[in-house]
């Protein structure tokens, strides 16, 4: 059996110091709130799959949210030389102790560790963020990696002590390796494609105005698309991290039954790529696209009974 979690990562205001000292050993008064994960050293094996399904490359910056004593950020940072990344810890006596090792590691230009609530850490510039926690406190966490974390950012969780798949709740893993005595997860944080968005396509001569509604639940979205007076769902509607694809096919006014197939990358306000379009007459055609995201949408506006 793998160790159980190696984090120590308190949050809330109402467990005494002694609670948490007999439940937990030596955590100091003035950490002593309401949640708490023990520390216990990673097995080799549970570090060596959270830097496999993270898939390192050059430049990633990692993160690790209760580091404890600095077992995945310093393999992390050996890993590859170009790879760097921070761990925060409640306890000053791991901070202590992960600082030590990476510098007999030679890793400690690379791995620094300081004494910080996870809360209060920025995740906007990380690309991976590591977390091995009790499953109420990985769910707490859940709504500030989606608010900072930028599209694509990797998670890796080590579900050993819930043992299910959804301990960021409704937010469903993308991967799950199964391969060891106890899962680990990788969620890849999706881009804000929720709302109403507009672009034209010249077509045939035309210029053909689309009008979209996004509905979004984590990375599973659906859209719905109106062109002049017809309407249309959204097939196959894929994102992941920034990158946006769907597919429908719908008939034109002037050019008749067309079929879409879009594929973009999500920044902020405004989705770039290419769209493929295959015309009733002649071989399909590939034309840049770009949408913006607007306030009110046109596909509200009155549709009449003329469908023409």
């Amino acid at each position: 059996m793998e160790q159980q979690s190696r984090r120590t990562f308190i949050v809330g205001a109402t467990a005494t110091a002694g609670m948490l000292a007999g439940a937990f050993g030596p955590i100091r008064a003035a950490l002593a709130q309401e949640y708490a994960t023990p520390f216990g050293p990673s097995s080799q094996d549970a570090v060596n799959r959270m830097i496999k399904l993270a898939a390192l490359k050059d430049g990633d910056v990692v993160a690790d949210l209760g580091s404890g004593n600095g077992q995945i950020i310093i393999a992390a940072a050996k890993s590859n030389p170009k790879v760097r990344g921070w761990g925060v810890d409640l306890q000053e006596w791991l901070v202590k102790t992960a600082t030590e090792e990476a510098a007999k590691q030679g890793v400690s230009d690379r791995a620094q560790f300081s004494q910080r609530n996870a809360f209060d850490v920025d995740l906007s510039q990380v690309s991976v963020i590591n977390m091995w926690l009790f499953a109420n406190l990985t769910r707490l966490l859940q709504p500030k990696i989606l608010a900072e974390a930028r599209p694509g950012t990797r998670v890796i969780v080590n579900g050993q002590l819930i043992g299910t798949d959804n301990i960021l709740g409704l937010w469903q893993p993308d991967v799950v390796d199964r391969e060891g005595s106890s899962p680990i997860m990788l969620w890849i944080v999706p881009a804000r494609v929720a709302g109403y968005w507009t672009w034209d396509l010249p077509l045939n001569g035309t210029t053909q105005t689309y009008d979209v509604i996004m509905n979004q639940a984590f990375q599973n979205a659906e859209g719905f698309a109106r062109v002049g007076n017809r309407r249309e769902s959204l097939t196959d509607v894929k994102l992941r991290g920034e990158d946006l694809s769907f597919v429908f096919d719908m008939t034109l006014t002037g050019v008749g039954r067309t079929k879409h197939e879009f594929s973009g990358k999500v920044n902020g306000e405004s989705i770039k790529g290419s769209v493929k379009v295959s015309l009733p007459e002649g071989k399909p055609t590939e034309l840049p696209w770009t949408a913006r995201r607007v306030a009110k949408s046109g596909w509200f506006r009155p549709t009449g009974i003329d469908l023409k």
